[in-house]
């Protein structure tokens, strides 16, 4: 068995910044407009709110899972998703991993590995990592393809070199040095991913790195960027530039790849928050054409924007409104063809808010 066990960062001889120093820019520039669209938007928290499912979603998919985004929100309104609820569970636990490790962040705390340990442990403690060590460094050799390590595509350091590769680790994240916090991002990725500490989670708490590092640097002041999507969509070229780094030290390869990911996946994200913004005024202006029946519609139609699906019980009791009066505000919606009932159902009907559920969607599907 052939292991692998990656230099300490940064890299040796350091990478060339100057010859990427326009997609540096570029990167910085996306970030810029992403960081300032959020300000514009009339409820930045509820963006974020679904744009961080729909990063979990992504995220989890990478790893095999099967949910959909109307799964992920079925499971979270307590209905029945159609799924098997480890899968949505898995969802579940990213979310609450992410909401943790960002609310230590604004706390003071620094990215540290007693922090990462922490994250993993709820990313794991419920569902199917249950059994893989939740919030504890590997005390075995794990690999990646293959079904064992002499057939593997890689193998990570053995269980004796892990306490230097982290030590290690955790003094670049602290290092005081020039590097652009976007390349200091890049490179903890790949060291992550190279470490593979756990046993389990490895791809998602690294993807989770990148976005606590532009946040716990200021880059960015709320999480809005994830590569997931990026990654998802070029997997295969992902894991071979992963390897490429490990086999012939070719950051530079790297880096250019995770640059242009960073400015095209903060432009997406303008572009969503854009068509989001847009598509919430054009309702609303359609809402007050109902008349009479336009205050309970609105009141209504203000509540899925923060709860895409949702049933008339729920509803109801969230805006301290009747169940028929939200029952015929949520038909005035239906007939403007803003809500959508998905079930078919007699009972315990549930209604989409089928044109925003498309927007975030995107690239989500199974």
């Amino acid at each position: 068995m052939r292991a692998y066990v990656p230099n300490p960062l940064p890299p040796s001889p350091p990478v060339d910044l100057a010859a990427f120093a326009s997609q540096i820019e570029q990167a910085n520039l996306a970030l810029g407009r992403l960081d300032g669209v959020t300000s514009v938007l009339p409820s930045p928290a509820l963006f974020i709110f679904m744009y961080v499912r729909k990063e979990a979603l992504l995220s989890s998919q990478i790893e095999g899972t099967q949910s959909s985004l109307s799964d992920l929100l079925l499971f979270e309104a307590d209905e029945i998703p159609l799924v098997p609820l480890d899968d949505v569970q898995e969802v579940s636990n990213y979310i609450a991993a992410m909401e943790h490790g960002l609310k230590r962040l604004r706390d003071g705390f620094p990215i540290s590995l007693r922090l990462i340990r922490d994250i993993h442990r709820i990313l794991l403690e419920k569902g199917r990592g249950a059994s893989s060590q939740p919030g504890q460094f590997r005390k075995s050799q794990n690999w990646i393809g293959g079904t064992r390590p002499s057939r593997a595509a890689f193998v990570p350091p053995p269980p004796l070199h892990l306490d230097q590769c982290l030590h290690d680790f955790e003094l670049f994240l602290h290092a005081d040095d020039a590097l652009p916090t976007i390349v200091k991002a890049a490179y903890a990725h790949v060291q992550f991913e190279t470490i593979h500490p756990f046993l389990d989670g490895n791809g998602r708490l690294g993807r989770l790195l990148i976005t606590f590092l532009l946040c716990a640097e200021n880059v960015l002041r709320e999480p809005t960027l994830y590569l997931s999507l990026y990654f998802k969509t070029h997997r295969q070229h992902y894991y071979d530039l992963l390897q490429r780094v490990r086999t012939h030290g070719e950051w530079e390869q790297w880096l250019a790849y995770f640059l242009d990911g960073v400015a095209e996946t903060a432009n997406q994200a303008v572009q969503t928050a854009h068509e989001i913004l847009e598509l919430f005024e054009a309702d609303t202006e359609r809402v007050q054409t109902l008349g009479r029946a336009a205050s309970s519609a609105a009141v209504l139609h203000q509540y899925l924007q923060k709860h895409a699906l949702t049933t008339s019980g729920k509803a109801a009791s969230a805006l301290a409104l009747s169940e028929p009066t939200v029952n015929s505000a949520l038909r005035h919606l239906e007939k403007l063809g803003i809500v959508k009932e998905i079930t078919g159902k007699r009972r315990r009907r549930v209604y989409a808010y089928d044109a925003y559920l498309a927007i975030l969607r995107r690239g989500t599907e199974r």
